[in-house]
């Protein structure tokens, strides 16, 4: 062994680093966009918003919209920051959402008392009243993927983790 063959893998090492290849067939392959999990993963978010659109449109509702709703009938009277942790999402998105959530009287939006920085959201008597039918808009969505509820559960349960692990390799 010289001295660089110090710097090279181990053999464990390289196997678990490199899938292994069967040459330049699984090299284009690998290049397939049908063989992308990114772009299942895309593909299958492009198919729940045209399966929620419908549906949100007779709420009068855009899907990002229907999402803050989420967070704000889990806990109503939350600052802009905490939806927007909770949504992924940053405040030079989510505040045109809000806004114009407000402006047709979903939400209402104040300066916090004790720190006029922060703007909190609240539901109007009208956003509170979304909360029913954007329920049975769920169950439409449950029941388009053909799937049992178990088999839905354990789907988001995968979901999560594989956000999760590709949230933590950042």
């Amino acid at each position: 062994m010289t001295s660089d063959d110090s710097l090279l893998p181990t053999a464990s090492a390289s196997a678990e680093a490199v899938p292994p290849s069967g040459g330049d067939a699984d090299a284009a392959r690998s290049l397939r966009l049908e063989d992308q999990l990114c772009f299942a993963a895309y593909s299958v978010a492009q198919a729940f918003n045209r399966v929620y659109k419908p549906q949100l449109d007779r709420l009068g509702l855009t899907y990002p919209q229907y999402l803050a709703l989420l967070v704000l009938w889990e806990r109503d009277d939350r600052t802009v920051k905490q939806i927007g942790d909770q949504l992924n999402l940053d405040s030079g998105t989510l505040t045109p959402l809000l806004k114009r959530l407000e402006a047709a009287g979903i939400v209402r939006r104040t300066r916090d008392v004790q720190d006029e920085r922060q703007v909190r959201i609240s539901l109007t008597d009208k956003g509170r009243s979304l909360k029913e039918p954007a329920a049975d808009t769920r169950s439409g969505v449950a029941c388009a993927t053909g799937m049992s509820t178990e088999q839905i559960e354990a789907l988001r349960r995968h979901l999560i983790e594989l956000r999760d692990t590709l949230n933590n390799v950042l």
